[in-house]
């Protein structure tokens, strides 16, 4: 679910507006409204020295997912000077791009492809609204990290195995309770192995 969907939903209002100061500041606030949702989660799973080691000591990049309907998507685009699209699965029925912006804060801008189907933005739209559906976290092998927060945090992954994400990235989800009555959606996140220089 949506932390604090008031406030989230009046910074996408914002990240979609013509000013573009008010554009950034909606966009950190994004950004910090998602990271501490996940904090105390993300807290618990860096105390294991492999997690840890997996997410960068601890300091893996975190990027937090909006998912908003396609006429504001189209709008934050346009606003941003057209990002280029992300290379979507097609079974993930989703449009997105990545905003970057100074001091490591980065947002993905969602929305489903086909907005008459049921993939998981449609469902989360039609229960929630525009908001913070995810906070992506960096991992270097998110098949041993599923393992491992499985095995020693008894937390079940949306998927039994990792699977394919945007962008040639590897992916899985959890689903974890970060306030009464509410859960927040992490995605662990692979990316693809450069190949080495010779």
């Amino acid at each position: 679910m949506s932390p604090s969907p008031e406030s989230a939903a009046t910074s996408i209002w914002k990240l979609a507006g013509a000013d573009a100061k008010e554009r950034e500041a909606a966009a950190y606030a994004l950004f910090r409204l998602g990271c501490a949702s996940a904090e105390p989660v993300l807290r618990k799973w860096f105390a294991d020295p492999e997690f840890r080691a997996l997410a960068a000591g601890g300091t893996a990049l975190l990027t937090v997912g909006l998912a908003v309907q396609p006429a504001t998507f189209e709008v934050i685009r346009a606003r941003f000077g057209q990002p280029q699209l992300a290379e979507t699965p097609p079974d993930q029925d989703a449009l997105e791009f990545e905003l970057n912006f100074a001091h490591g804060v980065r947002l993905d801008v969602m929305t489903p492809r086909t907005p008459a189907t049921e993939g998981p933005i449609v469902k989360f739209l039609a229960r929630f609204g525009e908001g913070i559906q995810q906070v992506e976290c960096d991992v270097r092998e998110v098949s041993r990290a599923t393992e491992i927060l499985r095995q020693r945090f008894r937390i079940e992954p949306v998927y039994p195995e990792s699977r394919a994400g945007a962008n040639q990235t590897r992916v899985n989800f959890f689903l974890v309770p970060v306030a009464k009555n509410r859960k927040l959606l992490i995605e662990l996140v692979e990316s693809p192995t450069k190949p080495k220089k010779r």
